[in-house]
């Protein structure tokens, strides 16, 4: 596995396997160089098939990759879940499959429980997290993976209340688009603060009028704090997570994809080993 992809600095047993891929490692031509995992950015179809294999060869597992639309949807993985399947956030209790993920400064957030039975991920761009177009209002990407957590935890074996299990849980936040480069419109801020007036911190005001640097992170963080999940781990907003600003390591939708016309896809995974 390449040196400079992440692994998760978090208490999850020792079965439970994680890492977060960056540029390096695969076979991709600039200016998807190298590894780059998204099968819908103009890249040899050839390449993505062989980084995408190679990553399943380093996991141990076989990642599923969704059709992520920027939603709300979660989907449970089982051996047979094919490649494709429309959803932002991934649940399983299944070994030999991994939770999956891919970003380019939308933020990656992994989970799993304490005796690390089921495993998800999940993919929160703004809209994802506040929940714009939810069916359940105030309802994001997050709250509904942590619901399906939950209820797959429920079938394994018998748990205790949603405060206690949220006790048990474990969040790791991965990198994204920083505090120092999302520039958003007035909208984003007023969705989130209809949400909860604690967001207002997340966003400091520019001077051309309406528009703010938005902190995607924090907000996650403050979501998760709001169900109970406190044990968090990751991204904590400082420059080297940013996706925009180390470009030498990650991938950049923000950065690249008006000046070289897209850019390649980054994954967060996790499974059961």
């Amino acid at each position: 596995m390449p040196e400079d992809w992440l692994v998760p600095d978090w208490p999850a047993p020792s079965h439970v396997k994680a890492l977060f891929t960056t540029r390096t490692g695969g076979v991709s031509a600039a200016p998807f160089d190298s590894f780059n995992l998204g099968d819908h950015v103009r890249d040899d179809p050839a390449a993505v098939q062989t980084n995408r294999a190679r990553l399943g060869q380093w996991l141990g597992a076989r990642p599923v990759f969704l059709q992520q639309v920027h939603g709300t949807a979660v989907a449970t993985l089982d051996a047979h879940t094919p490649d494709g399947t429309v959803a932002d956030a991934c649940v399983t209790a299944q070994s030999g499959v991994a939770c999956a993920v891919m970003v380019a400064d939308c933020l990656p957030v992994l989970f799993t429980d304490t005796d690390g039975t089921v495993v998800a991920a999940a993919h929160a761009g703004w809209r994802g997290l506040v929940g714009a177009g939810a069916d359940v209002p105030g309802q994001g990407v997050l709250e509904t993976c942590w619901a399906e957590m939950t209820a797959a935890l429920r079938r394994q074996q018998p748990l205790g209340t949603s405060e206690q299990m949220a006790g048990h849980t474990l969040a790791w936040l991965g990198p994204c688009i920083g505090p120092q480069a999302f520039e958003v419109g007035e909208e984003v801020r007023a969705a989130f603060l209809a949400w909860s007036g604690d967001a207002a911190s997340c966003f400091q005001p520019l001077p051309a009028r309406g528009k703010y640097l938005a902190n995607l992170p924090q907000l996650a963080r403050l979501r998760l704090q709001a169900m109970g999940i406190t044990r968090l781990f990751g991204n904590d907003g400082t420059p080297a997570w940013c996706t925009v600003t180390q470009a030498s390591r990650f991938f950049s939708h923000r950065r690249d994809a008006a000046r070289l016309g897209s850019t390649g896809r980054m994954a967060a995974c996790i499974h059961i080993g």
